[in-house]
């Protein structure tokens, strides 16, 4: 028996190993099989839903979520913000509750907001967040091009705009007085106020206010003086021997000149506040919480800067920003991130140049400086308080004043230019400039090209300037003219004569663009309304019957579209008015701050400052912040 069970099983090795009494069909050398593998659970009927399932909310406010988790007693989520578990302060934040904090700065794509099931983590839904920025009138003349108008007014129309049933509406009170466009911003949420819509406004006494737009508080939201602890304003009455001032018209001192600017997609205001120590200079950048007024992105920063040059005050072939020369008065602008700033003179004393600097807005530092006349002297940037303007492209536009030009022969000195910069890369390129034919007569006479900006007329291409000889020139702005010797034909078009009526300095105003009307108030001159048909400006404007003293004035517009337009001019010589015009025909006055006796009257208003109509009221700034709108 033992031989044949032996034999068996060698049978069974070598022949038929799988066959039944060989091992039970198992292959050799294979494991005995385990149990039977376990069927797939039956598929989750889990459901996630996200209330709402769309939301908009403005940079650093909050928006409540919900999630909804149905078929199962687990109804706990994880909540990402664009896939980034409890997400960050790029893209904002969400609670384990669902509250969602929108980052401090618009973001630069979409938002997404998804909770998932912690029951079937296969499980999850997503609700799509609009982040959005702050949103008014964020810059002086309210846009790039610098047209003054703002057509979405619907509240201010020329039937309502009268001494009857419009005047001053509040009245406050400033620590010096302002030279800057008060700025309006929509809906800030003020920490312990709640939401109001804001108005700041900046004074010479380095102060920043934020005022309730409706004007029912009692005083301001918050206010900010940025002066240092160890200095002091700057001495407007400091003799022309001893520095800046000499009388000027900036007196008795010298803060904050250039109207701020602001951010809408991170909630900043930018603003250049100088100071005193020692008789030494300070220049400081500033970015400031819209709703707290305190500093952002480390800042306050020193301005410095220098150029290779051997103009005035060079040294070593450098040309090195002389801060106590220089006088901060155009209006800062805010260009693709970049804050840009530009310099003049205080009253033409001393080796100073015009100068540009461009500042990243996210980290306050410098990315690009200009010069104007690197090789020569002069050339301030001032333009009666008007700030850089800029085209769609990012190209900015701006008008040098009195001083030495030689770029028709390939220099670097661009005196009583119009100019047109591209930023490129650490700097800018030239891309293209006018310079009108007299430009030494203009700058031996004083009568300096750059005492008002450029105010671009984009839908037509062109750009419309005028400077203290009084002149309108009309340019191409992709092809200015440059520089002709003899005569200016190479332009669009030139109106000698066009604005003032004095014996010098004919125009500081900057003009106002609506609906194919351009607008001017030269010195001891009328308002004057020039309409632009097939390309160029008539030469026999429309006239306002009153006449305006030294030095003219700036204005404002504003529209619902190309219905009720309304042309807005503060006079200061002397005068303290607030007029209010027909914009279609400024002969026609709907209303000015003396009809109604000293109901409307508003205090010392200052020269070149321009009012800000928005929602019905109209702001300005002079030695106080004054709220005109609808009476009761």
């Amino acid at each position: 028996m033992t031989r044949i069970y032996f034999a068996l099983l060698l049978m069974c090795a070598l022949v038929a190993p799988t066959l039944v009494g060989c091992g039970g069909g198992v292959s050799q050398g294979n494991p005995p099989p385990g149990p039977d593998p376990q069927p797939p659970p039956p598929a989750s009927n889990i459901t996630v839903a996200v209330t709402p399932s769309t939301g908009s909310v403005t940079i650093g406010q909050t928006l409540q979520f919900k999630a909804t988790v149905s078929n199962t007693t687990n109804t706990g989520v994880t909540w990402k913000v664009n896939g980034v578990a409890g997400g960050n302060a790029s893209v904002g934040t969400i609670s384990s509750t669902g509250m969602f904090t929108a980052p401090g700065k618009v973001p630069s794509g979409s938002t997404s907001i998804t909770a998932t099931s912690v029951a079937d983590t296969t499980k999850s839904a997503s609700a799509n967040v609009a982040v959005n920025g702050f949103s008014g009138m964020l810059r002086w003349h309210n846009d790039l091009a610098g047209t003054g108008q703002n057509q979405n007014e619907t509240a201010l129309i020329t039937s309502n705009v009268n001494q009857n049933s419009f005047g001053k509406k509040a009245t406050y009170q400033l620590d010096d007085q302002s030279f800057t466009q008060p700025l309006f911003v929509s809906n800030v949420p003020f920490p312990g106020a709640g939401p109001n819509d804001a108005v700041y406004v900046a004074t010479e006494n380095n102060t920043v206010y934020a005022f309730d737009a409706k004007g029912q508080a009692s005083g301001p939201l918050w206010q900010k003086n940025l002066t240092p602890s160890n200095a002091h304003v700057v001495d407007g009455n400091t003799t022309a021997g001893g520095g800046p001032g000499g009388g000027g018209p900036i007196t008795p001192n010298v803060g904050i000149t250039g109207t701020p600017v602001i951010d809408g997609s991170s909630g900043t205001l930018y603003v250049v506040a100088v100071s005193q120590v020692n008789g030494v200079h300070r220049h400081q950048l500033h970015a400031l919480d819209i709703t707290t007024g305190n500093e952002k992105f480390g800042g306050p920063v020193d301005i410095k800067a220098s150029v290779p040059g051997t103009g005035a005050g060079s040294n070593n072939g450098q040309v090195t920003f002389d801060a106590t020369l220089e006088l901060q008065r155009s209006a800062l602008t805010l260009v693709n991130g970049v804050v840009y700033i530009a310099w003049a003179s205080y009253q033409d004393f001393g080796n100073y140049h015009g100068w540009v600097m461009g500042y990243d807005a996210s980290t306050l530092k410098q990315v690009r400086v200009w010069n104007a006349t690197p090789d020569g002297s002069k050339g301030g940037i001032w333009m009666s308080g008007a700030p850089l303007t800029a085209d769609s492209s990012g190209n900015l536009y701006l008008v040098v004043g009195n001083g030495s030009f030689d770029a028709d022969k390939g220099g670097k000195d661009y005196g009583d230019s119009i100019v047109k910069l591209t930023p490129n890369g650490g700097g800018f390129t030239i891309s293209d400039y006018f310079t009108p034919f007299d430009q030494a007569n203009l700058a031996a006479t004083d009568f300096d090209l750059g005492s008002s900006g450029l105010t671009l007329l984009l839908n037509q291409g062109l750009g419309v300037n005028a400077g203290k000889a009084g002149k309108i020139y009309l340019v191409d702005l992709n092809s200015m003219g440059k520089f002709q010797s003899g005569s200016d034909s190479q332009i669009v078009q030139s109106i000698g004569g066009a604005l003032g009526t004095g014996p010098d300095d004919l125009d500081y105003s900057t003009a106002v663009y609506w609906n194919g009307n351009v607008y001017y108030v030269g010195d001891q001159d009328t308002v004057k309304q020039f309409q632009l048909s097939n390309g160029k400006l008539s030469t026999s404007p429309i006239l306002s019957s009153h006449s305006y003293g030294y030095p003219g004035a700036n204005m404002s517009i504003s529209s619902n579209g190309n219905s009720n337009a309304i042309l807005w001019v503060i006079e200061a010589s002397g005068q303290n008015v607030l007029h209010a015009y027909d914009a279609t025909d400024v002969g026609t006055e709907l209303y000015n701050s003396n009809q109604a006796g000293g109901r409307d009257h508003f205090g010392t208003a200052i020269r070149f400052t321009v009012p800000t109509i928005v929602n019905g009221r109209v702001y300005v700034a002079g030695q106080n912040f004054t709220i005109f709108g609808q009476l009761p």
